[in-house]
C-alpha cells in the first residue's frame, strides 16, 4: 500500500473537492467528462457548492509531499433538494473522490472507515451514497457494509446503518 495520510477536510478544501466530484463522475476511463461540464451540472455542483456548511465534514487523503490525493465528505440534503443518494432528511450522503494514480491501493476504503467513524461520533443512524452500475467502488461499499436500498436510472442508493 502507498504511503498516504488523512487528515479533516478544511474550508480551504472546496476547489480540491471539486476536483474529487470530477473523478467521482469519470470513474469510467472510456466515459470522460470534462470538468466544466461535471461541474456546470447542479446534481454534481451541490456536492460542494458553499463548502463547508455548518454540517459538512471530510477527510482528505494526502501524500507523503502534502499533496492532496483523495476525499470522502458528506452533506445534508433537504426534501426540496435532494441530490443523487437522497434517503431522507437527516441522512447526510457521502461523496468520495481519488486520484486515477492511487486507486486500488486502499486509500478509498480508509477514507470511507475515516468519514464513517466521524458521522458515527457526529451521532448519525445512518450514511448513503449513490453508485453508478458497474462502477468498482460498488464492491468496496458492500464490503464496508452499505447496502442497496434503491435502484433506479443505472444508478443504486447504498445505506450504511452506524448504530
Amino acid at each position: 500500500m502507498a504511503a498516504f495520510t488523512i487528515r479533516s477536510a478544511l474550508p480551504a478544501d472546496g476547489g480540491f473537492l471539486a476536483d474529487m466530484v470530477v473523478e467521482a463522475a469519470n470513474w469510467r476511463a472510456d466515459a470522460a467528462r470534462p470538468r466544466p461540464v461535471v461541474l456546470a451540472d447542479a446534481t454534481h455542483a451541490a456536492y460542494i457548492s458553499g463548502w463547508q456548511r455548518p454540517a459538512d465534514r471530510g477527510v482528505v487523503a494526502v501524500d507523503p509531499e502534502g499533496r492532496p490525493v483523495g476525499a470522502a465528505w458528506y452533506r445534508l440534503f433537504g426534501a426540496d433538494r435532494p441530490s443523487m443518494g437522497f434517503v431522507a432528511t437527516g441522512v447526510p450522503e457521502l461523496i468520495i473522490g481519488v486520484r486515477p494514480l492511487w486507486r486500488a491501493q486502499g486509500l478509498g476504503r480508509a477514507l470511507l472507515r475515516a468519514l464513517t467513524e466521524d458521522a458515527r461520533a457526529g451521532g448519525y443512524a445512518r450514511l448513503a451514497l449513490s453508485v453508478e452500475h458497474g462502477n468498482f467502488a460498488h464492491d468496496l461499499y458492500r464490503s464496508e457494509g452499505f447496502s442497496v436500498i434503491a435502484s433506479a436510472e443505472g444508478r443504486d442508493t447504498m445505506v450504511r446503518l452506524l448504530r
